[in-house]
């Protein structure tokens, strides 16, 4: 029998797939920007925006200690960018979960640029002493064009800022890119100003994702009408022209997502070669690469 989780859910819940081992302890429902046009994830009634209840977070992270004591050793904090909060509400969750979650060794959440903005350096360096080591931005481009025709909120600048910020504060960086979010207009600019943004601030973490779109186009092609997915070797050429041009010097690259139908894991730059023949071998011979069916992708 399952444990019950003394913790208010509002499904559906994600995570990064790295997180599965982890406590999810949501301390705001939704996301604070969700115009994004190609994200599905915050776009259900009852996933509208809003930020917990501070006691009700803190008595759940009480609750969960006095369930269990020792037995939590990750937490990831939700939902879709808990660094909305201010410095001070985040804090007091970091002070909780020290006392009533002693065992946990990695707190983590996801990270909106827009949100690390509004928060000193010092203030960074304040949350990572108290236990806030890595978070996830979902950069998806570093090309202003792509950024702008889905609705991101962002510019390469004010990613390249905000990845700048955490990294200078030492909070390890986990930066998600898109393949095929540019389609094939702009496919080539899109995989060389991703590498240029990686190449300036460095991230602990590099990763690629398919783009999909499983409830359909009509809201991604409002503002992108003229958007042409990428096929299968579209998607090979792409992810060949980022790694091409990558200048990395110690990323883990993982490229092993559900979407993807290559997966791919190295260290960049050591192992930048043999990646780069992976992904050569998949574009001539594709029968000898070893891909996933698409029926074997999860999307």
């Amino acid at each position: 029998m399952q444990p019950i989780i003394p913790i208010r859910y509002v499904s559906p819940v994600f995570r990064p797939p790295s997180e599965a081992q982890s406590l999810i302890l949501p301390v705001t429902n939704g996301c604070s920007w969700n115009q994004c046009t190609y994200c599905e994830m915050y776009t259900a009634p009852q996933k509208k925006f809003q930020v917990r209840d501070e006691q009700e977070t803190l008595d759940s992270i009480r609750r969960c200690g006095q369930q269990f004591p020792n037995q939590v050793q990750r937490v990831f904090l939700g939902d879709g960018d808990a660094m909305v909060l201010s410095t001070r509400r985040i804090m007091a969750v970091l002070a909780s979960i020290r006392e009533h979650l002693p065992a946990v060794r990695r707190i983590s959440s996801y990270c909106l640029p827009r949100n690390v903005r509004n928060k000193s350096v010092e203030e960074l360096c304040e949350l990572r002493e108290a236990g806030l080591s890595l978070v996830y931005i979902g950069a998806e481009s570093g090309d202003d064009e792509v950024l702008q025709k889905v609705n991101k909120g962002e510019s390469f600048e004010s990613t390249r800022d905000a990845l700048d910020r955490l990294g200078a504060a030492g909070i390890t960086r986990s930066v998600m890119l898109l393949n095929g979010l540019g389609g094939r207009l702009l496919s080539q600019q899109h995989a060389e100003n991703s590498a240029r943004l990686a190449n300036v601030t460095q991230p602990e973490f590099l990763a690629t994702l398919v783009v999909s779109f499983p409830q359909g186009e009509e809201r991604f092609r409002q503002n992108f009408p003229n958007w042409e997915p990428l096929d299968q070797q579209g998607m090979f050429l792409e992810i060949e022209h980022l790694l091409q041009t990558l200048e990395l010097k110690r990323t883990v690259f993982r490229s092993d997502h559900a979407s993807n139908w290559l997966a791919l894991k190295g260290t960049l730059g050591a192992e930048k070669s043999r990646l780069l023949a992976q992904v050569r071998t998949a574009i001539e011979t594709p029968q000898s690469a070893q891909l996933r069916n698409d029926w074997e992708r999860g999307l």
